[in-house]
């Protein structure tokens, strides 16, 4: 056997795919130059956005056979081609004012290399840390969600120096740099691997093998309940977070009486508490199992959503607030572990890119619905109950797949008895 590659190399790899195509959420920063330069409309320019977050779940979905088939190189070099290409081209359609070009390039084409670069690593880092299934993804996760604190004074000093074309061009050529090394060095580990001392351990009873509950690819995995109910957790999860992102900065001004300033100080500080709570919690859930950790989640968010309204106090507003988003980036992070405990490793980049559509339909219906409620009621707490009652409805499917795989857990054990 050669020589085996450093797995937490394989992790720093990892994060420079997604530090890269995390900038994408440091989108906001181009809305107003682009209405300044242009004259776009505003829903114009924020459609450029959904595009991209759309296009990421459609390739996340069709795109993680791929990713299974031929390895993480390949699709990190395919994520890095689509991402980079797509930036560049957002540069020359910029150049000749073509907002079309702009949804083709920037939408379609970067969003294609971000669904792709998304799944890309998490399921080799699962692969490298049997041991530490949570941890490995949040790291990478993580990466996603510091990505828009990292990108976003540098994009806006670019564009003040060099111009909005010129921007891209240069976060084309430098993001496609990053993503080509990060995916030369991805590979799965070979065959029959496990970290140093973790097969001792486990012989020796100081550390115990979880065995994963089935071994499943994804057209078997899509006909589980368990499938569903992780779909489900993770659409209301993020249906809320996006919304309450979304929300954050007016709803804080009307209900705890924060300034402009004030409050978009917190909003920036939300992106950091979003990737506090990818490496907390999927962290956390490598000790107490994902089960517990989604629980948690949807109990700690209906206690928070109901009681916002009624927090008047700038600053326990703003904890309170800060503690969601952990919870929101905490999901995402926890969610590919989790499919590697229900439906094994074998498929799980496939697995995960179905399980991602669930990202998409909440990046749509989120903001449209709070803003919807909004307009409607004229007030921010019916949202905020709207969106406590959705939690309350994740956490009975968070109790239905405990109950799934308590009797998927007794079937596996009756089988092995009668198998010795």
């Amino acid at each position: 056997m050669g020589k085996v590659k450093n797995r937490w190399l394989m992790a720093l790899a990892a994060v420079g795919i997604h530090v890269s195509i995390g900038s994408v959420y440091a989108w906001s920063v181009f809305t107003n130059p682009l209405h300044e330069q242009f004259g776009w409309s505003l829903s114009a320019i924020s459609l450029t956005f959904s595009i991209a977050i759309a296009f990421l779940g459609l390739s996340a979905a069709f795109m993680g056979h791929f990713v299974e088939k031929y390895g993480p190189r390949k699709s990190g070099l395919v994520s890095a081609s689509f991402f980079g290409v797509g930036l560049v081209g957002a540069g020359f359609a910029i150049s000749i004012e073509s907002l079309i070009l702009f949804y083709i390039t920037y939408g379609a084409l970067g969003g294609i290399g971000l669904g792709v670069g998304y799944i890309t690593p998490v399921s080799t880092l699962v692969k490298w840390f049997p041991d530490r299934r949570g941890l490995a993804t949040g790291l990478a996760i993580m990466g996603f969600g510091f990505a828009a604190m990292i990108a976003s004074p540098i994009m806006a000093s670019l564009i003040s120096s060099t111009g909005i074309a010129n921007t891209f061009y240069i976060l084309g050529v430098v993001y496609f740099a990053i993503m080509v090394l990060s995916a030369l060095y991805l590979e799965r580990p070979p065959e029959g691997w496990a970290p140093e001392g973790f097969k001792e351990k486990v012989a020796s009873g100081e550390k115990a093998a979880v065995a994963d509950l089935s071994q499943l690819t994804a057209n078997e995995a899509v006909k589980t309940k368990r499938f569903y109910y992780l779909w489900i957790m993770l659409f209301i999860n993020v249906t809320c977070g996006i919304a309450i992102l979304s929300l954050a900065s007016p709803m804080a001004q009307e209900i705890a009486g924060l300034s402009a300033a004030a409050a978009a100080t917190m909003v920036g500080l939300m992106g950091l508490f979003n990737g506090i709570g990818r490496l907390g919690w999927a962290s956390i859930s490598d000790y107490i199992g994902r089960p517990n950790v989604y629980t948690a989640f949807f109990a700690i968010q209906i206690v928070s959503f109901l009681l916002l309204p009624s927090i008047t106090h700038a600053l326990i507003f703003q904890l309170v607030l800060f503690l969601i988003i952990t919870c929101y980036g905490g999901g995402f992070a926890s969610i590919p572990a989790y499919i590697g405990d229900l439906f094994g490793t074998k498929q799980l980049g496939a697995i995960h890119g179905y399980i991602l559509t669930a990202w998409s339909a909440a990046g749509l219906a989120g903001p449209i619905i709070a803003s919807w409620i909004r307009e409607v009621t004229n007030s921010y707490a019916l949202t905020l109950y709207i969106f406590g009652g959705m939690f309350i409805v994740a956490f009975a499917v968070s109790l239905f797949i405990r109950a799934d795989i308590k009797q998927l857990r007794a079937k596996n054990e009756q089988e092995e008895e009668l198998a010795s």
